[in-house]
């Protein structure tokens, strides 16, 4: 349960930060900015107090509600891959625990997040609004996006989807990327990066196996 209590960060954790920052680069992620959010965003406070110390492994970790907190390397990807600037306008979709909005928004972004969990949500948003209250938060379908706040310079996507929504597609703006896990829902999924070159032209990359919990909603596998 959160309390603000909890949200210390010491030196110690610091220099845990420090150390993953530094396993990040060595692993390939080379954005300075994505490094940098690595190092200031303290992971330990999206974790139950009684597991923090798991919080600066490179490795997921269950939250409520059947959850998970990715790894310190798949948040680090993602965010490499959706190439943002500083102001750019992003969607996440899957706020979870919160950390990997709360990278994004350490990198400048302008950032909307939504999440299908209500409780979820509520927790992360008490965490969030300490790091950075101009995160904007939803509850709703993510499969969907947020058709009302497009057109976004970038859309990460946090859970395996089963296709690639083209509602996810349309919301970006020409150039703007969409970074995708998709796969079936009990297996790996690939991790896709899709540009939107026109109105009706995209180009597809693809990036390697990755493990997320399945995406829920209209375009996902559960509704």
């Amino acid at each position: 349960m959160f309390t603000k209590e909890n949200l210390i960060d010491t030196l110690v954790h610091q220099g845990k930060r420090k150390k993953l920052a530094e396993e990040m680069a060595k692993l390939g992620i080379h954005n300075p900015n994505v490094l940098d959010a690595i190092r200031k965003i303290p992971r330990h406070w999206f974790f139950p107090k009684d597991f923090e110390q798991f919080a600066y492994r490179d490795a997921a970790f269950p939250i409520d509600y059947g959850q998970t907190i990715s790894t310190p390397y798949t948040v680090a990807f993602q965010s490499q891959l959706i190439d943002i600037n500083k102001d750019s306008k992003v969607l996440e979709v899957g706020t979870g625990s919160g950390y990997q909005a709360a990278i994004l928004s350490e990198m400048g972004a302008e950032l909307y997040s939504i999440e299908y969990i209500k409780p979820l949500l509520e927790e992360a948003a008490k965490i969030l609004a300490e790091i950075n209250p101009k995160v904007k938060l939803f509850h709703g379908d993510g499969s969907l996006g947020l058709p009302k706040h497009a057109p976004f310079d970038a859309i990460i996507v946090t859970a395996g989807a089963p296709i690639i929504p083209d509602s996810l597609k349309l919301q970006l703006k020409i150039g703007g990327r969409l970074v995708i896990p998709v796969g079936s829902e009990k297996e790996n999924q690939q991790m896709i990066r899709i540009t939107r070159k026109s109105n009706t032209e995209f180009s597809h990359e693809k990036f390697g196996d990755f493990k997320f919990v399945p995406l829920k909603g209209n375009q996902g596998w559960e509704i």
